[in-house]
């Protein structure tokens, strides 16, 4: 077997057999087949696809390149959560403790954000002490004991994915359905979840623009994690603006803290009743997604995942004190309000430009070796279909730096069109997948 009759055999249109699909993921990881034959082969897929055989054929050879965790030894059902990435998403903060809540063990791995998107890691490391790194020893025995654990994600999981995703970034071989399915799909197989729920992000600020694109990726990968044995759900969800109303590192999570005090966004808490409903129906825990919200909101309404969030920052290093009260973790020391230039309607908000300007504050990365001020970001005032006059404060953007500051709020400015006709709000939820 050789990587010239694969890319052949691939160029023909032909469907790659399990020992091909092997061969070609252990020599991608071993470094034993080339890059110029991967970025061939890569190209090769993206021009003649792949049936859903090959694609979980693929996602499980990769899934299987590097180390897999082992949760047996965590009693009930382990779950975990995936969003392909959005601006202001803060999801995880305020649903982990809700499903804990609820008799899910929540186990997760999650990324640092690049580019307009943001990563939970970067949020939770914005409070004092919290530690996102342990062995898988003291991951297991946290999730044991207090029912959640956030880490970072290692080299040692899905590994092939690493060198795959290098080679697609400079090759445009990124947007096929089978190698975006097998990239999330691996990472999220090896984290060895019982349950997982999927937030496919669509719209001007995700990958998927159109929910058409934003459907077909969700159903691949729903397809893929059940023929894994797991049970997936996943819902399609609006990026067309930020979710919510904060966006950057602490002050998303100071919005996330406020949600579950019971006040904040009720954008963000709808988001986690449809994605936690999900993940209880699917555990076998509610009948149906009415009782699931229901439980989901109790534990809310109580005050328990507020103090179950509290007991996941104790236990993984953070300072709850900072949240003693009412208080709620610092930003940057300079603002400054944007504007709105007339009357009339907010009519659309380019999130990508959002996202973008709040990396231009300094709470987003270019580069995966930029510093992060953890306390810039931005806050959102108005958004689609809200009426706005003349010099209202549409947002406010805050920084360590003056001339990030201006840089920022000209970009977001940018980011809004307005319109003397009335504009109907955004859609939050397209479709929900079972």
């Amino acid at each position: 077997m050789n990587m010239y009759e694969i890319i052949t055999k691939k160029k023909q249109g032909l469907p790659l057999t399990a020992e091909e699909i092997g061969f070609f993921v252990s020599g991608v990881t071993d470094g034993s087949i080339p890059d110029y034959q991967t970025s061939a082969l890569l190209m090769a897929i993206c021009l003649r696809g792949m049936d859903d055989e090959e694609t979980f054929l693929l996602t499980d050879a990769m899934t299987h390149s590097g180390d897999t965790l082992d949760l047996s030894a965590i009693e009930g059902i382990k779950a975990d959560k995936h969003s392909t990435g959005g601006v202001g998403d803060k999801t995880t903060l305020v649903l982990a403790p809700m499903l804990a809540c609820c008799g899910l063990k929540v186990a997760k791995m999650s990324g640092r954000g690049l580019g307009h998107t943001g990563g939970t890691i970067d949020k939770l490391e914005s409070i004092p002490g919290f530690s996102t790194s342990m062995s898988d020893d003291d991951f297991i025995r946290t999730v044991r004991e207090h029912g959640i654990t956030v880490v970072g994600q290692t080299a040692d999981l899905a590994p092939a994915d690493k060198k795959l995703y290098a080679l697609r970034d400079v090759t445009a071989t990124i947007d096929n359905i089978s190698l975006i399915t097998s990239s999330i799909m691996s990472k999220k197989l090896a984290c060895g979840a019982d349950c997982l729920v999927l937030d496919v992000k669509t719209g001007s600020g995700a990958f998927m623009k159109t929910v058409d694109d934003a459907r077909q990726l969700g159903r691949k990968m729903v397809d893929i994690g059940r023929r894994a044995g797991k049970k997936v759900g996943c819902v399609i969800s609006d990026m067309n603006q930020p979710l919510g109303t904060h966006v950057g590192n602490a002050i998303e999570v100071n919005e996330a803290v406020e949600t579950l005090r019971g006040r904040g966004s009720e954008e963000l808490r709808h988001l986690c009743l449809v994605l936690g409903s999900v993940l209880l129906v699917n555990a076998g825990i509610a009948k149906d997604r009415a009782e699931s919200e229901g439980m989901l909101s109790a534990s809310l309404d109580s005050g328990r995942a507020l103090s179950k969030f509290m007991e996941f920052v104790t236990a993984q290093g953070g300072d709850t004190s900072v949240f003693d009260g009412e208080r709620l973790l610092p930003v940057a020391p300079l603002s400054m309000d944007v504007l709105s230039p007339a009357d009339g309607y907010v009519s659309s908000i380019s999130c990508a430009d959002v996202g973008m300007a709040s990396l231009l504050t300094g709470a987003g990365r270019e580069t995966k070796d930029d510093v992060l001020d953890l306390s810039a970001g931005l806050i959102v005032h108005r958004k689609v279909g809200d009426r706005v006059r003349k010099g209202d404060a549409i947002a406010t953007v805050y920084s360590s730096d003056e001339k990030k500051l201006e840089s920022a709020a000209a970009k977001l400015l940018d980011a809004y069109e307005f319109s003397q006709e009335e504009t109907e709000p955004l859609r939050l939820i397209h479709e929900i997948i079972m």
